[in-house]
């Protein structure tokens, strides 16, 4: 542990209060396949149910019809956090009758492009804007890559916890410009060791072979109708997943919050030639919402964003502007089909030791090399982390092997967890689980995974089919509790009588409406 970051909690320490663990939030975004009985792609819309894909707070779907999008609230607690998205899950499966909910980031069985139905949102200027968005996707990177889910966590620390930072830096910054860099500083130190992120939540170390059909690619056959790297943790994280070459040169500076807006504004305002190849309006058709190399900010494929909440109508880079960063999202973390709702109290609790330590450590600016440097460990690892012997260049150029690497960060997060585990230990309880990890390649998800693959014929699907299958029957016959199942169902029946609202008061052609948003 360096001297600042021992320093700082030594501080904490000596105030006696629970401002660390008194003041995280956390919010979680989960994304799942709806499967009919075969283990097939739903061609079913979304289910009304559930309520309005446009305007639920809990349930609306990502880029596809059948991709579903857990969202919770945020929260202090992290139990309170995965009971909320168990009975999310719950109340799902009372409402999509025979299909299932796919449980691995890598898809299931697909029938070409043309078997992936695109979100609908309604005929709203909203909802039409977000259909026209994805529409944008498949033409520009194809719709297969839209099929990949995964969990996003959001963090956040409360402003009390802000003004007593503050102080103890010894910082007169206004507050917003003072969570802002720190923020981003968090955000830096998080890359550099991101490449744990595959290495402990990885597990999608094989594909299905639909998911590959007619695309170039190295991963060796595995049985008849599956794919796979032998050491692979995390496809969806290598070249194969969420990749775009038209935004491998994009770089948002993270040194700065003016630098980093700046640098979304003009990825989303200046147009981008092979992308004007596209059209925007084809035989009255919208193609895409613009020719922008990105067409809005959430485009861009980063495995981490600051974020702020955006008003109505609101583009997301002036949110940030005016306001500053509210949390960060972190997005790298595939569904480990072993848990219900693809991650647990140890996960999140880890997450949480790297988070607050890339914030209360130093924090030196990023340039596009070493990022790019970054960029390149995690991808070694995403497809051969599991690999004995295996070496990996850290973002302070130095080189070490992929276990002693990872037991010395592990060692280096132990006083920060037992800071935060006075009173029950259960951070020192998550490290010491992921410390286990690092020691013993077979344990992590994407080994396990393997292993559950092999007892299937060497079939990704079959394993991944049987995973879907036994949480179906985990959600189907554990009690409902009444008290969510009737809020959720309040939501549903008030989410379709807002859509419904929202389609009646507008009173200004699509057109105009897309113009508006883009002057902001």
């Amino acid at each position: 542990m360096s001297d600042k970051l021992a320093r700082i909690i030594e501080k904490i320490d000596r105030a006696e209060t629970d401002i660390l663990p008194g003041t995280i939030r956390r919010g979680l975004e989960k994304e799942s396949l709806r499967i009919d009985a075969e283990g097939v792609l739903s061609q079913q819309p979304h289910p009304t149910a559930l309520g309005a894909a446009l305007t639920h707070r809990y349930i609306t779907t990502d880029y596809s019809e059948a991709l579903l999008e857990f969202v919770t609230p945020v929260t202090e607690d992290v139990e309170t956090l995965l009971s909320f998205l168990n009975q999310l899950h719950r109340f799902t499966y009372l409402n999509i009758g025979d299909e299932k909910l796919w449980v691995n980031s890598m898809p299931c069985i697909l029938h070409g492009e043309e078997s992936i139905p695109i979100a609908y949102y309604g005929e709203s200027n909203a909802g039409r804007m977000k259909t026209v968005y994805r529409q944008g996707l498949s033409h520009r990177y194809g719709k297969l890559m839209q099929t990949i889910s995964g969990i996003h966590f959001n963090f956040s620390l409360e402003d009390q916890f802000w003004y007593f930072y503050r102080d103890l830096c010894g910082s007169t910054v206004p507050l917003r410009d003072f969570k802002s860099e720190a923020y981003l500083g968090l955000m830096r130190n998080f890359y550099r060791s991101d490449w744990m992120i595959p290495y402990l939540f990885g597990a999608s170390p094989a594909v299905c072979g639909t998911f590959l059909a007619g695309r170039k690619h190295h991963l060796q056959d595995l049985g008849e109708h599956s794919y796979f790297l032998p050491y692979a943790t995390s496809l969806r994280l290598s070249d194969l997943g969420y990749q775009s070459d038209a935004q491998a040169s994009v770089h948002l500076s993270l040194n700065s919050l003016d630098e980093y807006t700046a640098s979304l504004v003009k990825a989303t305002t200046e147009a981008y030639p092979p992308y004007k190849n596209i059209g925007i309006q084809v035989d009255g058709e919208y193609r895409q919402l613009n020719d922008s190399l990105l067409q809005i900010e959430n485009e861009y494929y980063a495995t981490m964003r600051p974020k702020r909440i955006a008003q109505s109508g609101e583009r997301p880079s002036h949110a940030l502007q005016e306001r500053g960063v509210e949390y960060i999202e972190v997005r790298s973390l595939d569904l480990d089909p072993f848990l219900p709702v693809g991650i647990d109290e140890d996960g999140i609790r880890f997450l949480d030791l790297m988070m607050i330590s890339c914030l209360l450590e130093s924090s030196v600016p990023m340039d596009w090399d070493e990022f790019r440097r970054i960029r390149a460990t995690r991808n070694q690892i995403a497809e051969r982390g599991r690999e004995p012997g295996l070496v990996i260049t850290k973002a302070d150029g130095t080189r070490c092997s992929v276990e002693r690497c990872g037991l010395e960060f592990i060692k280096y997060l132990e006083p920060l967890a037992d800071a935060l585990s006075r009173e029950d230990g259960r951070y020192r309880v998550a490290l010491d689980n992921k410390r286990k990890l690092f020691e013993d390649p077979a344990l992590t998800p994407s080994a396990r995974a393997m292993d559950g693959i092999h007892q299937h014929n060497d079939t990704f699907f079959y394993f991944a089919k049987a995973q879907a299958e036994h949480h179906e029957q985990f959600f189907k016959h554990e009690v409902v509790d009444l008290q969510f199942a009737s809020e959720f169902e309040e939501e549903a029946t008030a989410s379709l009588k807002r859509a419904t609202q929202m389609e009646l008061e507008d009173n200004e052609d699509f057109e105009t409406f897309l113009d508006k948003y883009f002057e902001r």
